[in-house]
């Protein structure tokens, strides 16, 4: 009954991950102030109100919403040290603790985080085995920063690595892609498999975000990996249109060569022109607009297996009008929800002369690849 259809995996416990009081990105104390509410800027405000978003528009009630089981360790191994785990596991046994730059969890944080992986992986496994057509896994604590042996960037397991090595060793693909638009760099990703011909990583990101010294457009793999690495760092303020070019001139033509059997993509939300944490000014159709062209590709590639896990996004007002678009795109079911506030991230678009700028740029780097 459910082939066919779109899952959407999530839980409230991931929501309930918490990190030491920041006021935005700055740890409290010293010279910075408690804010009225200390929290991360990765609150679970903005997922929490895409979710509840999809909920009165309707939207969920087409999908197939489900959780996910505890993830094995056999699962986490594939990817991470056994000393970050172990470390990891022991420090949300107490009251948490820090497992790398800006990496902090409270206590049972290794419990959640590892539910924020199974999300994607038990997505990954229900498309693959054909029991569901495509799907969206809501995870929280976010994933695309995290490193073998330490985390980044909010993130403390590396969900879409994780993901994949699981999809090649149980499910036997010899060819995964993935996509990532998330503002910031993909680098936990791009690590993980940067000497590995059996994943391409791409990685569509505002140039010298976070983490500033990675994401450059050399950078394409090593050894038998050498050119299944594809960063294309964007110029900040660039909106829709350098998203558009970037998929029409180097993203679609490296999926379509690679042929990938599976096409995940890392779906941060934080290039919206409200997020205070980038600069590059997309709106809730650019993110419509790229999963209607990623499933395009995946139909002719892969028999349209895509699966979409939630990555970063900052704005709690405007997350869930990009989030909910890009799983209207991914369902095919259309709501009557509007976004408030395209109008006027239309009229903060940039001018001809620097789309154009951008567009030579990205004709440059398709060019070398």
């Amino acid at each position: 009954m459910s082939k066919g259809r779109t899952g959407f995996f999530h839980d409230e416990k991931c929501l309930w991950h918490s990190g030491k009081p920041h006021a935005l990105i700055f740890p409290v104390g010293g010279w910075v102030q408690p804010p009225n509410a200390a929290a991360y800027a990765e609150s679970p405000d903005s997922k929490r109100r895409l979710k509840n978003l999809m909920d009165v528009s309707g939207l969920t009630s087409v999908l197939d919403v489900r959780s996910a089981p505890p993830l094995p360790r056999e699962d986490l191994l594939r990817v991470h040290t056994p000393h970050y785990i172990d470390r990891f596991a022991a420090l949300s046994a107490g009251e948490g603790g820090d497992m790398g730059f800006e990496a902090s969890f409270g206590p049972g944080g290794y419990d959640i985080a590892r539910l924020s992986a199974s999300l994607v992986t038990t997505a990954v496994d229900t498309v693959l085995t054909g029991e569901l057509r495509n799907a969206y896994a809501l995870t929280r604590p976010p994933g695309h920063h995290c490193l073998p042996d330490r985390g980044l960037g909010f993130c403390l397991l590396a969900n879409v690595a994780i993901a994949v090595e699981r999809a090649i060793a149980v499910h036997g693909l010899s060819r995964v892609a993935v996509v990532d638009w998330d503002v910031h760099h993909g680098n936990g990703t791009e690590a993980i498999f940067y000497e590995r011909p059996d994943v391409l990583t791409i990685s569509l990101h505002q140039e010298r975000c976070f983490p500033v010294d990675t994401g450059h457009a050399g950078d394409r793999g090593r050894g038998r990996g050498a050119g299944s690495n594809i960063n294309v760092p964007l110029l900040p303020g660039g909106g829709h249109q350098s998203y558009m070019d970037a998929f029409e001139l180097i993203v679609l033509p490296a999926l379509d060569h690679y042929r990938p059997e599976l096409i995940i993509v890392a779906s941060g939300y934080d290039a919206n022109v409200f997020d205070p944490l980038a600069r590059m000014q997309a709106h809730s159709e650019t993110f419509r607009n790229m999963m209607q062209a990623t499933l395009a590709a995946a139909s002719d590639l892969c028999g349209g297996r895509v699966v979409a896990a939630h990555e970063g996004g900052y704005s709690e007002a405007y997350v869930p009008f990009c989030g909910h678009a890009a799983i209207e795109a991914l369902s095919g079911h259309r709501t009557e929800v509007s976004d408030p506030a395209l109008d006027m991230a239309l009229r903060q678009q940039p001018n001809a002369e620097f789309v154009a700028l951008q567009r030579r740029l990205l004709e440059e780097m398709a060019r070398e690849l």
